[in-house]
Parts: structure tokens; C-alpha cells; sequence
């Protein structure tokens, strides 16, 4: 285990590789890698969940291109039912934590800096305190207008008619990341990658790329998966930690708070 930082029932952790002995203390740059099972413990119902919000929709008819081509009052209300729900939910401990250790490296109370990237299209680690999150899917609260490129912030709903608030034309679509298209932001999340010391993944499935790689563009640095159960790719990490983020991840953060503790 990594020095330090191990907590918890033994048999919570798995160790496919042999882990690093550097010490916490000096873990200076963190990625953070977010995926759905974060948000699924706030109340969100999985993109992959049998049981779940899209079960009744094939990805095909709801999250193209040619699905917004096709019937883009489907693809709207869709997203309208999204956003109704994701006003129903809040960030829970997992949330709060990183948004608290993104506080304290601000403060100057902790000597480490943390990037979010986050495969998540809502706004829970914006509404616990984080700042600079990087949404690689795009964002569930904003829209994006296919005639001027403007992106509008919303939290109601809307339809194909719905004018943009730039250039007046029906023109809006959800500002979203579609299968077949590319994500968001890749040179950023690329160079945060290539020079961190800790890299986190956490609730991730390893079933959708290029995020399931980013664990393979780090180097040397540290790797943890946190996860509720294994994933496709937990043996490319060197620890595994198995159980609920908002219990896991706020563990994690009190320790290396308590490494690098500024007076």
C-alpha cells in the first residue's frame, strides 16, 4: 500500500502491481479522474445501468448526431428530463471532499494543486465548491448553438424552436459530447496527465474511451482506482480501493491534507 495513505478494512484493497513507496507528502499535482458511480451516489442513474434513465432510449435515437438530425424534439426533451432530475440531487461527501482540497490549495493550506476531469455531464462538483473542473462530455446546464457556436447556460427546458440567445435563429442543441464525436478539452486534459505524481480515477467503468487510456498516459505517477467494484481496467492501476467515494474519498483527503499540511 502506499505509504500513509492506506485506510480501512484490508480487503477493501487490491493490488494488481507493485505500488510506489513515494510518500504522500510528496504528492504535489493530483488528477482526478470522475466518472458516473460518483454522481450515482448523489441520486443519478448511470448511462450504463440496466435499471436506469436510459434504458427506454436506444443511444442511437437520443445521443448522435443523426439522432438530432432525425427527431431533435426527441433529443431535446430527453435532456430536458435530464436536467429535471439533476435539479433533484445534490453533491454528496466525494464531491465535497475534492472540493475541499481544491479550497485548502487555493488557501495556500495545502501544498498540492488538484485538476478535476470529470466524463460527468452535470454540475455536482461545481455546486460542492469546485473550480476549473474539466467536463470532457460537455455539460448538461448549457447549450450550444449550431449556427454561431455561442454556449448559453440553462436549467430549464427547451425545444427545437427555442431561439439562441446570440443570434436569434432555433439553432440550440445540447451541449453535449455524442457518441462519434470528439471529447472536449484534449490538450489540457493530455498535459495534466503527462505531469502529475497521483492520478485518481473514481466511479470510472473503463468502458469508453479515450478516458479509459488516461490511466496509460501518466508515467511514474501514482495510480488509485476508488470504484464500488472492480472495472474493465482496475489491473492497470497500481491499487485498487473498493467501496462507496463518499466514504473512500474523504479518506483520501484527510490524509494528504494531513502530509501537507501548511501552517
Amino acid at each position: 500500500m502506499w505509504v500513509g495513505l492506506a485506510t480501512g478494512d484490508p480487503r477493501h484493497h487490491l493490488r494488481r502491481t507493485p505500488v510506489t513507496t513515494r510518500r504522500p507528502e510528496r504528492v504535489k499535482r493530483i488528477v482526478v479522474l470522475t466518472g458516473a458511480g460518483i454522481s450515482q451516489e448523489s441520486g443519478l442513474e448511470t448511462f450504463r445501468d440496466a435499471n436506469g434513465l436510459w434504458a427506454h432510449h436506444r443511444i442511437e435515437d437520443v445521443c448522435t448526431p443523426e439522432a438530432l438530425a432525425r427527431d431533435p424534439a426527441l433529443v431535446h426533451r430527453f435532456y430536458n428530463l435530464r436536467r429535471a432530475q439533476l435539479r433533484d440531487v445534490a453533491p454528496n461527501a466525494a464531491h465535497q471532499a475534492l472540493a475541499e482540497l481544491q479550497a485548502a490549495s487555493r488557501a495556500g493550506t495545502w501544498a498540492g494543486t488538484v485538476t478535476i476531469i470529470t466524463q460527468n455531464v452535470d454540475d455536482l462538483h461545481e455546486r460542492a465548491g469546485s473550480t476549473d473542473v474539466i467536463h470532457m462530455h460537455g455539460r448538461l446546464n448549457s447549450m450550444r448553438c449550431t449556427a454561431c457556436e455561442a454556449r448559453h447556460e440553462t436549467t430549464g427546458d427547451t425545444t427545437p424552436a427555442t431561439p439562441c440567445p446570440s443570434c436569434g435563429r432555433p439553432a440550440l442543441r445540447p451541449d453535449i459530447v455524442f457518441f462519434g464525436e470528439i471529447p472536449l478539452h484534449m490538450e489540457a486534459i493530455t498535459a495534466a496527465l503527462t505531469t502529475c505524481d497521483l492520478f485518481v480515477a473514481i466511479g470510472t467503468s473503463g468502458q469508453v474511451y479515450p478516458a479509459a487510456a488516461f490511466v496509460d498516459l501518466v508515467g511514474d505517477a501514482q495510480t488509485l482506482d476508488i470504484n464500488i467494484a472492480p472495472s474493465e481496467i482496475s489491473t492497470r492501476f497500481d491499487e485498487t480501493r473498493l467501496g462507496a467515494a463518499g466514504t473512500l474519498v474523504p479518506r483520501l483527503v484527510r490524509a494528504l491534507m494531513e502530509a501537507q499540511h501548511v501552517a
